[in-house]
């Protein structure tokens, strides 16, 4: 009998490009994006400033796949490079749906480099744990030498591909999302101030969790279904933290017309904070309570803390 073995798909290819400016951006990567349409039928997206989005779509006009935009995020999600990873893979896998290749033109963004450059080096590694195995292709485009020094230096190490010549060739300093984020001592994300509620819990009292959060939804005014959205995300995390971290951990909340923020905190420890990124094999009973908490919200970060770890959910009405 002759068994047909079913090809496995094409997996996620992270690429680092260095370009200057927009000139030089087109010229690298417009002929690459060009041969993705022409030899795969690959659906091109960019994420990208107006001007080299401008340029691109210029220069591929002939393209015939088209060009998308990749959708903007808030200012919330955007100041947490894991969301963001977790919302790029959302809209990737929608797109890899149609059974066509994604190519993307993703670029880096002064603007969101901050203190330290953490945004742009926990961003590109959460997007190898979250893109992984998707039929996407992803150039990241950063000048040679970014305000910080420590983004070009993670920008080398989260890359397995560089552009070299209009081809993909590895990267030999290529670093696992464990290895690159390691030494780098995240800072939380910003104080909100002395929260709404607050309440110690442990595996008994998650019912509690769940009122408190629900009281508060309704205090936003949220609708009954994303009311119910963030209740079930709270619940994940809040259950991950009685039953993987400590006997006992705590709630924060805090309420404003049309946003509800929680945090949960116990006092075990992580090893990474990239958790929940990657969809659970259908074969484990376990272990999706983050990766469900993540699709139901608008921002979700996970940190170490010194006292423990730390889990931030953010949901608009």
């Amino acid at each position: 009998m002759k068994v047909n073995a079913v090809p496995r798909p094409p997996g996620f290819a992270h690429a680092l490009v260095h370009a200057d400016d927009t000139a030089e951006l087109v010229r690298r990567v417009a002929p690459v994006a060009a041969a993705a349409d022409r030899d795969t039928g690959a659906q091109i997206a960019l994420a990208v400033s107006p001007d080299a989005e401008q340029a691109l779509r210029a220069e591929l006009a002939d393209c015939a796949g088209g060009i998308g935009r990749l959708t903007t995020l808030t200012r919330s999600a955007r100041e947490s490079g894991q969301t963001v990873a977790a919302w790029r893979a959302r809209e990737l896998r929608a797109l890899t749906s149609s059974g066509r290749p994604v190519f993307v033109v993703a670029q880096h963004d002064p603007d969101l480099d901050g203190i330290d450059g953490g945004f742009w080096i926990e961003l590109e590694a959460a997007l190898n744990i979250s893109l992984d195995g998707l039929a996407v292709t992803q150039l990241c485009v950063y000048p040679r030498i970014p305000l910080h020094g420590a983004i070009g230096d993670a920008a080398v190490a989260n890359h397995p591909l560089q552009l070299r010549a209009e081809q993909l060739t590895g990267n030999p300093a290529f670093r696992s999302p464990a290895e690159v984020l390691s030494a780098l001592p995240f800072a939380p994300p910003h104080l909100l101030g002395p929260p709404d509620v607050q309440l110690q819990y442990n595996t008994f009292e998650l019912s509690r969790v769940r009122d408190a959060v629900e009281e508060a939804a309704r205090a936003c005014r949220f609708d009954p279904v994303r009311g119910e959205d963030m209740v079930q995300a709270v619940n994940e995390v809040a259950t991950n933290a009685v039953e993987h971290g400590s006997p006992e951990a705590a709630l924060s909340v805090w309420s404003r017309p049309g946003e509800l923020v929680c945090e949960v905190h116990d006092t075990g420890s992580i090893p990474l904070a990239l958790i929940g990124l990657a969809p659970p094999h259908p074969s484990r009973p376990r272990g999706r309570g983050t990766w469900i908490a993540r699709q139901l919200c608008d921002s979700l970060h996970v940190w170490r803390a010194h006292d423990g770890t730390r889990v931030r959910l953010l949901v608009r009405a």
